[in-house]
């Protein structure tokens, strides 16, 4: 099949019945749901510019195994060219939705091409594993289907390890073997957009104990797998409000949802670990998910951080407050921070790393500081945007109110920005800050962006023990060499 069209992603939605739970009601029909429309239709957006001839040669490549195209973020590099493509179609995914939809369909198939390109890992643990993987690699890619992950336990006592827990399976474990397979009972989370995907994919990430082996397990099935039911959590918006009052929390929203499996049945050929903490503790960093991946998210971080910035920039503008320097600098602040992640990418793709299989990796130091600098860059733009637009957020009134004639000449007096900026104009533009600083929808961004990546408290420790252990620190030993060691100090006998 090769690369499908967004058509025959929304019909492919409309062939499946998962079991969707969302404000305590089951979702039967997903596509045409208020919540669900318009996301589903941004996501086909990007399905169908794999078949624009604008983008379809920067963002797919035509498959030497197959012949056929796939999306480049199924593409495992080899070389620094590989890599650029891969770039490309990061970024022209996520300008398509300025960067706040953070789980699309490019970021997993880079993960599950990594973990497949990387056999030798697993195939040392059980050849079955690799097998398994290998062949679940090329089906995804074969029909361009759309993938959700759930990688971390549910928040319940943090306390205590998963076999600890009050209920044995509150975290995802395996029950039971079966002869057709695993019985899998538990809960993950935090599956994006799961509601409006093809399939689920399950690992964790490193940290696992001896007593932990049940949960040690990584695997893939259908998102509408008997037994699995996808818990929602509160809505963003509710599917029915103005784009013109909410031209982002409209068409962006992402939901989330905890998967709970109630003795779900995973084939052995999709059981790609199972039993092994060693395996599971190693999964990330031995088969590159912990680096390629980052690439991804760090373009489609870049892209968001650049666009919170420029609607902060136009704010600024729309009242002529640009004018002073204490915005000058907050906002010159923000536009070298986008400078940074955008230097740091372009350093990062440029010092690739080759590894003994051939596959070249963007370098890790530079990644490694874009999670840890976005989470507090991102933060930091929603602030200067609250300044900026201080008041002004809270008072704008509806397109509703725009289509009352009575109304109208008075909203084009007291809502007119500076000169050449009309009231329409304005207050448009402040409601698209107001859906980034001061909606749900943009405290959710918010909140994903401060930790899409774990806690960022802990990679940053993890990052510089990294450093510290392969650091030599010679320009310390250098400094030092060169000034004269004390004379030693003569004891004289009394």
């Amino acid at each position: 099949m090769g690369i499908r069209t967004g058509n025959e992603y929304i019909n492919a939605l409309k062939s499946r019945q998962p079991e969707i739970w969302l404000g305590g009601e089951k979702v039967t029909d997903v596509v045409n749901h208020d919540v669900f429309r318009q996301p589903i239709k941004e996501i086909a957006k990007l399905y169908d510019l794999q078949h624009d001839p604008e983008f379809q040669d920067r963002i797919t490549h035509i498959c030497s195994e197959t012949g056929e195209r796939a999306n480049n973020s199924f593409l495992l590099p080899r070389t620094a060219e590989d890599i650029k493509a891969r770039s490309e179609a990061f970024e022209v995914h996520a300008r398509a939705t300025f960067g706040l939809m953070g789980r699309t369909p490019d970021f997993l198939n880079t993960v599950v091409t990594n973990m497949a390109g990387n056999p030798w890992f697993l195939d040392k643990y059980n050849p079955d594993w690799a097998k398994n993987l290998i062949e679940y690699y090329n089906y995804i890619k074969k029909n361009d289907l759309f993938l959700t992950h759930a990688i971390i336990n549910p928040q319940n006592d943090r306390s205590k390890a998963s076999y600890e827990q009050e209920d044995l399976f509150t975290h995802l474990g395996v029950v039971e073997e079966k002869p057709d397979g695993l019985i899998v009972r538990g809960a993950k989370m935090l599956a994006t957009l799961a509601p409006i995907t093809d399939e689920v994919i399950i690992y964790s990430f490193p940290g696992f104990q001896p007593g932990d082996e049940r949960y040690a397990l990584a695997f893939a099935v259908p998102v509408d797998t008997p037994g699995l039911k996808l818990l929602c959590r509160e809505q963003m918006q509710d599917g029915t409000r103005s784009v013109f009052d909410h031209p982002l929390a409209s068409r962006f929203e992402e939901m989330d949802a905890v998967l709970a499996f109630e003795d779900v049945l995973v084939p052995w050929n999709r059981v790609f670990m199972y039993n092994n903490v060693e395996a599971a503790n190693l999964l990330y960093s031995k088969t590159g998910i912990n680096q390629q991946p980052a690439h991804q998210s760090g373009v489609r971080g870049y892209v968001k951080l650049e666009f919170a910035t420029e609607v902060a920039c136009k704010l600024a503008d729309s009242i002529g407050v640009d004018q002073y320097l204490n915005v000058q600098t907050d906002l010159g602040e923000l536009v070298q921070n986008v400078e940074t992640i955008r230097a740091l990418l372009r350093v990062a793709e440029q010092e690739y790393e080759t590894m003994p299989t051939g596959e070249v990796r963007p370098a890790a130091a530079p990644l490694e500081t874009i999670r840890g600098m976005l989470p507090k860059m991102y933060p930091r733009a929603i602030e200067v945007m609250q300044i900026i637009g201080a008041g002004g957020l809270l008072m704008s009134p509806t397109a509703a109110d725009f289509e009352n004639q009575e109304l109208r000449s008075h909203l084009d007096k007291y809502y007119a920005g500076r000169e050449g900026v009309s009231a329409e104009e304005r207050v448009h533009l402040f409601k698209l800050a107001w859906d980034l600083c001061g909606e749900a929808f943009g405290q959710r961004l918010l909140q994903y962006e401060r930790y899409y990546t774990g806690d960022p408290i802990r990679k940053r420790a993890i990052f510089y023990n990294q450093y510290k252990r392969n650091k030599q620190f010679t320009s310390v030993e250098q400094a030092l060499a060169a000034s004269p060691p004390l004379k030693k100090q003569v004891t004289k006998a009394k």
